[in-house]
């Protein structure tokens, strides 16, 4: 996809002088703590550039989930607050941003923007502070409203800025924030955003041969993607809960754990993969355990799939054994790669670590091909089992980290980045 035919691209905008709403994806603080600022580092570029163009910046971001899908309730607390992004920042880029402060309605979170927020822009045009940054956006009642409360508060947003920039592509649901506020404003695609668009090709118009690797903890929010790429990659293999499901539903065993959905989808997914023979990779040996508590000496077990019988009852299945990853088999498809996609953390974290580390050891003896790994957890699982391999895939052009796996994920599943409607958005 050309990227400049089909958006209004940052270096095109006239910043000076103009106020920016920019939406990132942030989202990195769990329970107050930053564990990995990586997808705050990504956005600098874009955030340096609209500073040095004489832009002055409004940030905002989701965290966590405050809001109660069950009940509607909207918990505003500490564990989901931007405060700890804001401090990473000014200890980083040495930049002041301030946070506003809204009334909270009881179990409704925040209603929306309050006049309160003018004497912060007033300050922000007289340069007393160097940006202001919302309150998480879930906190709003209106961010993740089906009704025109969602309206309400885009159009509220939109009030505060005379532009708008996104770039969180991680941030794919299509959420006041991230949609509906480019009906109000002048908007353009952040330089993160165009990066991650343009990376999403490689996926789409892969050199072959292709190799995907996915796992997961749910068959049912994958299952759409993994029908996508088992037609377009040239081989897929399997990780996680998602594996288990697929060899429970092959070879009809119980693995211990397993959910009647999950099942079922599995077992759609491996009618469908008759369809399509030897793209489906099975990785021969895994870890049974008997408690997911912890990887106890007594406690767990080699199982090899090959001497699986119908009826056969495991425990709970926590991990790949690193000798699957030996295979001659599996070595040829990895060694003879020129794309491999990786989405996946192969075992339980944090104790089950065998299957993750063999999978992205054997991906870097591959100098030829190139690597797009997906976000979340595949990252961070990345840099705490091999740091110096993550460090080098921060610079090498071999390697390319998303920001968001679940957005990869939605992309391959859709065929196209504008099935993505915060991206379809900012081409309308």
């Amino acid at each position: 996809m050309d990227t400049n035919k089909s958006f209004h691209l940052l270096q095109d905008a006239d910043l000076k002088g103009k106020i920016v709403l920019v939406r990132v994806d942030h989202n990195v603080v769990k329970k107050g703590i930053i564990y990995d600022p990586y997808r705050i580092d990504a956005t600098i570029g874009t955030l340096y550039y609209i500073n040095a163009k004489g832009g002055k910046i409004i940030l905002m971001s989701h965290v966590g989930r405050p809001k109660n899908k069950k009940t509607g309730e909207i918990k505003i607390s500490s564990d989901t607050s931007v405060q700890p992004i804001v401090d990473y920042l000014k200890n980083k880029l040495h930049i002041n941003f301030k946070i506003p402060e809204f009334q909270e309605f009881e179990n409704k979170g925040y209603i929306g923007i309050e006049t309160s927020v003018n004497h912060l822009i007033k300050e922000l045009k007289e340069d007393k502070i160097d940006g202001i940054y919302l309150p998480n956006t879930r906190w709003f009642s209106g961010e993740e409203s089906k009704t025109e409360d969602a309206d309400r508060f885009a159009y509220q947003l939109a009030g505060l800025a005379d532009i708008f920039v996104n770039d969180a592509f991680g941030s794919w649901q299509a959420h006041a924030s991230t949609v509906k506020v480019t009906k109000y404003l002048p908007s353009f695609v952040g330089f993160l955003m165009q990066k991650e668009i343009e990376n999403l090709d490689r996926i789409y118009n892969p050199e072959r041969p292709f190799v995907a690797v996915v796992a997961g903890s749910k068959f049912d929010t994958k299952i759409d993607s993994l029908f996508a790429l088992l037609k377009t990659a040239d081989y897929l293999v399997l990780g996680g809960v998602i594996y288990n499901a697929y060899l429970s539903a092959k070879y009809g065993i119980e693995i211990k754990g397993i959910e009647e959905e999950d099942l079922q989808h599995a077992k759609d997914f491996v009618e469908f993969a008759k369809d399509h023979p030897g793209k489906l990779i099975e990785l021969q040996y895994i870890v049974e355990s008997d408690t997911l508590e912890g990887k106890f000496e007594g406690k767990h077990r080699t199982i090899n799939i090959k001497e699986l019988k119908p009826g056969q009852k495991l425990n709970y299945v926590l991990d790949v054994k690193k000798e699957s990853f030996k295979e001659e088999s599996v070595l040829n498809v990895f060694h003879g790669a020129k794309t491999v996609f990786v989405n996946a953390v192969m075992g339980l974290t944090p104790f089950f670590n065998e299957g993750t580390i063999a999978l992205d050891e054997l991906i870097d003896e591959n100098p030829d091909a190139v690597k797009l790994y997906g976000g979340g957890d595949t990252m961070q699982e990345l840099k705490r089992l091999l740091p110096g391999l993550y460090i080098v895939a921060l610079d090498n052009p071999k390697y390319y980290i998303f920001t968001g796996g679940g957005a990869v994920l939605k992309a391959i599943q859709e065929g196209n980045t504008l099935g993505l409607a915060p991206v379809k958005a900012l081409c309308d």
